[in-house]
């Protein structure tokens, strides 16, 4: 069975797989429908679903539903609080009255500690995309539809801190307090 994303919904969806967030980000897996149907999703790389609505499998048509899972509805100083779940780079819902992160009892006591308001629910989570708009914030490309990206548009990793030792691969360390802090 050939199976491939659609990104618009078509006249007709057939069938409907349910996935979590995690679910929702793959490169090859043995998924089933709610119709018990089963199909081989076997991608190019790794792929976010999210941007997707759903697959197309021997002219059948499979709409990809975010599955409720465990959540944190956060509302308060919704600026600054979004600043501190962004600065712990957490994947976060911002809603215009609400931000929505999966639960997470350390950034929970944080954000009780900055004054936000909390309250756990069973919600689809579907957290903002990356910085560039192409999905979750890792394994982005930055490029056009030909893979190269004009200058301005390519953030060096060592704008970031990343660096070689080298061996050939990226790493990174987190800066030193200053002598004498704790």
């Amino acid at each position: 069975m050939t199976v491939r994303l659609i990104k618009h919904a078509p006249p007709v969806a057939h069938d409907r797989v349910v996935l979590d967030y995690d679910q929702r980000l793959m490169r090859r897996k043995l998924l089933t429908s709610d119709g018990g149907r089963s199909f081989l999703v076997d991608l190019a790389s790794v792929t976010n679903l999210d941007d997707y609505w759903g697959f197309e499998a021997d002219g059948m048509t499979i709409e990809i539903i975010p599955a409720p899972e465990a959540v944190l509805v956060i509302t308060g100083d919704l600026t600054r609080l979004a600043w501190h779940v962004g600065n712990r780079h957490t994947p976060c819902q911002i809603l215009p009255d609400r931000l929505v992160i999966r639960e997470d009892h350390v950034l929970e006591r944080m954000l009780l500690g900055l004054g936000a308001a909390i309250r756990r629910e069973n919600l689809p989570f579907r957290p903002e995309g990356g910085a560039y708009g192409h999905g979750r914030t890792m394994g982005h490309s930055h490029g056009g539809d030909d893979g190269v990206a004009p200058p301005h548009q390519t953030p060096k990793p060592e704008e970031f801190g990343w660096h070689h030792h080298g061996d050939g691969k990226l790493h990174f360390h987190a800066p030193r307090p200053p002598k004498g802090a704790r």
